[in-house]
């Protein structure tokens, strides 16, 4: 039996399938989707079985044979190898990349030396020479190597380095993966007290506290429990075991992270007629296992997941499974739990707030069958499902669907190929979808539904643009507008509730000397660093350098050093000092770092806590409070004036999505939007809610410029330590792009990035643009190709996005 390997190498002439022999005692249990470990040159190696098959064009003297197997069964379906294929096509990545991104991070490989006495030299080594290295390599062999050699002085790595020069120790590599199941100690009954009752009569006499652990265990369905609730003695157990009556078992156990929490269950609620229209279109694409992508365009509050939620339930009337998608900032507990209400243990979650150990259970819940509804942000696309019914991504149009690092995948086009794979419908949903989703509806390449009303008729919230530069012209210099200020007090005063938006975290955007106009400056990114009150510190937000904040500037010695810009930290500030008796609750990076912060800060501000929540774009979505009903977006246009061709299509659905927390209920809702450019369309049409007038706006600046969705784009970012050298590479690109690809398909560049520097590494990049070019995949993949020597040696990197989502 032969397996094609895929192996655990990243580099060009490695990502190729390469053939093994299949030892005899693994030939009943070896599949494709397994890992595998393998002799690759002088080391081992974990692998991934693709194919199997009985033949190979290796000679059968140079076929090499698995060494090991990770797994007794596939954690990759067939279908996910498939898709894998795919994805590394899609995104020009590396095969074993994608395959890595398929699993949760507990199961990547991790590869560790280990040191092995050659124990027949050791006869020929003098007595205190061995002694010396059974001393150093701690009981025969240092686990790892890595580990120890932090630890280890410099005469003890010189004298292992020259021991493993004279063949007296040798370097053995290993595979391992971080995978474990949790196991707790159980003591389980092994005899019954009425199968012997004289026996269980002497033990209820002389030992009533062992008599009552048996009693106990009994009395229990399994006939076991844990030693922690048992709360049973070391000696007590010892006593039990010797006189037979139990025995120690390890039990394997679930990491739930919601196994403290009591989910009431839910029922359908009756759906408003444009929510039926909408379902009742969407449900026959189930019932006839029909692919079609559908994508509702429904304004916030409309009752987009009621519509998923009832959906699901059909499809798990036809035993299927189903896969949600939501974006990592609005996986709030709030969503987590109408899922759990409604399909209570049927639904798994998978999301970046769960311990690795949490996300492995999950994750095995899914492979085992165990659930059929998975919900989570853009890697439970991958959910290892074997009969999908359905995949719905809400907010579609959020960018955090985007993969940034390798492989740079968008989780909607990997969930339209899963939905043709499997041949169920897709469902998109979103109140201000991408303009390119947009458009594909528009050509009926996908299913387009409108909802323009909210549930029970509820107004949408009134939405008021006031101009700063009015503000300081009336010489208010606060952070706050009258307006906003004075609607502030009026809701406190009758006990609502109000969300302010500021998308920066920190106290100010950078220190700056009013004297010689000095900026303090990342050493290692060509950033300005932002001044965090809490820490007292600046910090650079990119590589997170971070230094004191100092008295005098180092430029001239002034003491001149002045804040400016304003971070969530500094709004804060101004809150306690205008509002004082306003309780305020902040949510940013900073704030939500620990395990459970996220959903301790909601849980406070729904149970009326806090009159205010103050926080950037994780506060913007998911979001359902009845009280709320004054939003303040405190600087709307902070990203409208980025070098982003989308900067004006992100600022509209930021500014939509935060509007559309106000008034969601009974009571009305009011939006004050502060901004220093007013007329800017992409605010204007926020006002009133005009998704279509914007979008024509927004699409007649992408025409005239030629953006998607008129052409697509694909970026290649080159980076090194040396300037001299990433320019030069990325010139020899840009030529290369030229020589080979169609007249039609435009090349930009080479240029210099946005952030020019980002830990301690030059940045420069050059930009494809194109209607179609079949030779793209073909010629992008020849690029590593050209640089394969220098890429090896780890300076040069070159990294080509197929979809970017960000320009900077």
């Amino acid at each position: 039996m032969i397996v094609q390997v895929i192996v655990d190498v990243q580099a060009q002439q490695t990502d190729r399938l390469y053939d093994y022999r299949v030892p005899d005692e693994f030939v009943t249990i070896v599949r494709a989707g397994m890992r595998v470990i393998v002799p690759f040159g002088p080391r081992k190696v974990q692998g991934f079985v693709i194919r199997t098959s009985h033949t190979s064009t290796v000679p059968d003297d140079k076929l090499r044979a698995i060494s090991d197997l990770t797994d007794l069964s596939p954690p990759l379906t067939d279908e996910l190898l498939a898709l894998s294929e795919w994805v590394r096509d899609h995104t020009v990545s590396y095969h074993i990349s994608v395959l890595k991104s398929m699993l949760p991070a507990a199961m990547r490989a991790k590869y560790r030396k280990k040191l092995i006495l050659k124990d027949d030299v050791m006869p020929d080594i003098p007595d205190q020479e061995q002694e010396r290295i059974y001393g150093l390599m701690k009981d025969g062999e240092v686990a790892d190597w890595d580990k120890w050699k932090k630890s280890a002085s410099q005469d003890e790595q010189k004298q292992i380095s020259a021991w493993i020069s004279a063949g007296l120790v040798s370097v053995e590599p290993v595979v391992s993966t971080g995978e474990t199941v949790k196991k707790l100690l159980h003591l389980c009954l092994i005899k019954e007290p009425h199968t012997d009752l004289e026996s269980y009569a002497a033990l209820e006499k002389r030992s009533p506290r062992q008599a009552e652990i048996v009693r106990a265990l009994s009395a229990h369905d399994s006939k076991c429990l844990p030693v922690k609730e048992l709360k049973a003695g070391s000696q007590m157990i010892r006593s039990l075991t010797e006189k037979g009556w139990v025995e120690k078992k390890e039990v394997s156990i679930n990491r739930d992270p919601y196994s403290d929490r009591d989910f009431e269950k839910t029922h359908n609620r009756t759906l408003m007629p444009e929510q039926q229209e909408a379902f009742n279109r969407i449900v026959p694409a189930v019932h006839e296992a029909r692919h079609e992508a559908f994508l509702i365009r429904g304004v916030t509050g409309s009752g987009k997941t009621e519509i998923y939620l009832q959906t699901i339930e059909q499809v798990l009337l036809k035993g299927k499974e189903a896969i949600m998608l939501v974006p990592e900032i609005s996986l709030t507990p709030q969503m987590v739990t109408r899922f759990k209400e409604r399909f209570g243990s049927r639904v798994a979650v998978l999301h970046s707030a769960l311990s690795s150990g949490e996300k492995y259970d999950e994750w095995h819940r899914i492979r085992k069958g165990e659930v059929d509804v998975a919900v989570g942000a853009r890697s439970a696309v991958f959910a290892p499902f074997e009969q999908i019914g359905i995949i719905i991504i809400d907010e579609e149009h959020e960018g955090s669907y985007k993969q940034e690092d390798n492989p740079r995948y968008h989780a909607r086009d990997v969930a339209l190929k899963r939905g043709e794979l499997y041949n169920c419908p897709v469902i998109l949903g979103s109140a201000t979808p991408s303009l390119e989703s947009y458009a594909r509806a528009k050509k009926g390449v996908y299913t387009l539904i409108e909802m323009e009303k909210r549930v029970n008729d509820v107004q949408m919230p009134d939405v008021e643009i006031i101009d700063m530069k009015d503000e300081l012209r009336s010489g208010n210099r606060s952070m706050f507008s009258e307006k906003l200020l004075e609607a502030m007090k009026q809701r406190i005063d009758k006990q609502e509730q109000i969300v302010l938006f500021l998308n920066r975290r920190g106290y100010s955007t950078f220190i700056m000397c009013r004297d010689c106009g000095f900026v303090a400056e990342c050493p290692h990114c060509d950033i300005s660093l932002t001044f965090h009150q809490s820490t007292n510190q600046l910090q650079c937000h990119y590589c997170g350098y971070h230094h004191t904040v100092p008295r005098q500037c180092p430029e001239c010695t002034s003491e001149s050093i002045r804040f400016f810009g304003t971070g969530t930290q500094k709004v804060e500030d101004e809150l306690r000092q205008v509002l004082p008796d306003a309780r305020v609750i902040r949510m940013d990076v900073d704030t939500t770092g620990k395990k459970g912060s996220h959903e301790k800060h909601l849980t406070a501000f729904g149970n009326h806590e806090a009159d205010i929540l103050l926080g950037t774009q994780m506060i913007a979505k998911g979001l359902d409070f009845p009280d709320i009903t004054l939003v303040g977006v405190l600087a709307a246009d902070s990203m409208l004036h980025l070098p982003d061709f989308r900067a004006g299509e992100r600022t509209f659905q930021l500014l939509t999505q935060v509007s559309g927390r106000a008034g969601r209920h009974e009571k009305h809702g009011e939006v004050l939007v502060q901004t220093y450019t007013p007329d800017h369309y992409s605010i204007q049409d926020v006002v009133s809610h005009d998704y279509i007038g914007f979008f024509q706006k927004e699409m007649r600046m992408r025409k005239q410029a030629g953006y998607p969705p008129y052409y697509f784009l694909t970026l290649i970012h080159v980076s090194d330590e040396s300037l001299d050298e990433t320019v030069k590479a990325t010139e020899a690109i840009t030529r290369f792009l030229k020589e080979h690809l169609s007249d039609e398909t435009k090349i930009y560049g080479p240029v210099a990035s946005s952030i020019p520097r980002i830990k301690d590494r030059y940045r420069y990049q050059c930009m494809i643009k194109y209607k179609v070019e079949p030779k793209l995949t073909a010629v992008l993949q020849q690029v590593f190709v050209l640089f394969e020597g220098r890429l090896n040696k780890g300076g040069l990197q070159i990294a080509i996005d197929t979809n970017p989502n960000m320009m900077l």
